[in-house]
């Protein structure tokens, strides 16, 4: 319950802000928003790698760790909103499945290297020092990325000129209405954006179970560190499903079009949990791990482009940001309702199988092809 909530803490406060984020990246200029938010956040972890190394705890280190992840966000959320305006319309599932790969490749390189940092350093600091500087060595990452947003030009990644207008709370309100009115006459992006979060709620159900199963089953639970490079290990071998995934979704499409593959996609999400119903061992887990990273990872890919290729630009930002805001409940309430169901230990079949369940009724109702497809 402790992750569970963890969770909550993380996303649901921009769950609450999430609205008025695609507003803004609606008003003003979305490369200068990038620029901004690396450099916001890189001074952010600065500030938090010095709380970090003197031992501090509390609010004030929980409001700032996240304000790190609310402005990840944004900044996500103006990725996809920009892409559309810099690719052409037949390569945006190419380009998502890029983007997507390279980030999935440098969150397991900066997972492998801030594991690396810590176990050389901890001999010669103590625990708080070590954590420190990965802390700080994050920011000199953001600061990079900073300095990538500025190759941008001004304008390259939108708004268009005819969104140049005053906002204000009132206005955001507004323009996300005419957002969920702009969905619902594009039904199959919303149902899109509904599935997506559904299979990224089961998704974090079984990162839990993975948490759990390290900690307290796969390993002694008096040794904390063992469990954590073990649900690191599983971590890592998701991320290798999500950069499959990605790769294979371009093939998927051109074979099966948009709206079949992202069908099947949820349907090959529901066969991996299975086995880790039928049997918890931990090479069950990284199958699961592995394979519903891999079909999930594709068809938010697929949906992305989807959604991007349906959004006018006016809309675009957004749309996104409700996107956003979807799927991180989708994953607290995932989270949440698998805390309530699974023991202490982490084995369970119950769970693995409801998640099972959920896509395929997913996959049979939102995704029905009587209901999805490009007609809508």
């Amino acid at each position: 319950m402790s992750a569970a909530l963890a969770f909550a803490v993380v996303l649901l406060p921009y769950s609450f802000i999430g609205p008025f984020v695609g507003t803004i990246l609606d008003r003003v200029s979305r490369q200068r928003a990038l620029l901004f938010s690396n450099l916001i956040r890189a001074i952010d972890l600065l500030i938090i790698a010095l709380f970090v190394s003197n031992g501090r705890t509390g609010v004030d280190l929980t409001v700032l760790v996240l304000c790190a992840f609310g402005i990840n966000r944004l900044i996500l959320a103006g990725l996809s909103a920009g892409l559309p305006l810099v690719v052409e319309p037949h390569s945006l599932i190419k380009a998502n499945a890029m983007a997507v790969t390279g980030g999935s490749v440098f969150v397991v390189v900066g997972g492998g290297v801030g594991l690396g940092l810590r176990k050389i350093l901890e001999p010669l600091h103590n625990a708080n020092h070590s954590d420190a500087v990965v802390v700080f060595v994050a920011a000199l990452g953001y600061i990079i990325a900073a300095w990538l947003s500025s190759r941008l030009n001004r304008d390259e990644i939108g708004p268009l000129d005819h969104q140049r207008k005053e906002a204000s709370i009132g206005q955001g309100i507004k323009e996300m209405n005419e957002g969920f009115i702009f969905l619902k006459e594009h039904k199959d992006a919303f149902r899109g954006i509904l599935a997506t979060a559904v299979q990224r709620g089961g998704l974090t159900a079984l990162v839990l179970i993975a948490l759990l199963l390290e900690r307290n089953t796969f390993h002694d639970s008096s040794h904390p560190e063992a469990g954590l490079a073990g649900v690191a290990f599983a971590l890592s071998i998701a991320g290798i499903g999500i950069t499959c995934g990605a790769v294979i979704a371009p093939i998927g499409v051109e074979r099966f079009g948009r709206h079949k593959w992202m069908r099947l996609s949820l349907i090959g999400s529901a066969l991996s949990p299975t086995l880790l119903a039928i049997s918890t061992h931990v090479f069950s887990l990284y199958f699961a791990a592995f394979f519903t990273s891999l079909f999930g990872q594709s068809m938010k890919v697929t949906n992305d482009a989807l959604v991007q290729s349906k959004i006018d630009d006016y809309f675009r930002g957004r749309v996104f940001a409700v996107y956003d805001v979807v799927v991180n409940a989708a994953i607290v309430t995932g989270a949440l309702a698998s805390a309530l169901i699974l023991p202490t230990s982490g084995k369970s079949a119950l769970v693995p199988l409801l998640i099972s369940l959920i896509y395929l009724i997913s996959a049979g109702t939102l995704l029905h092809p009587a209901r999805f497809t490009s007609l809508l």
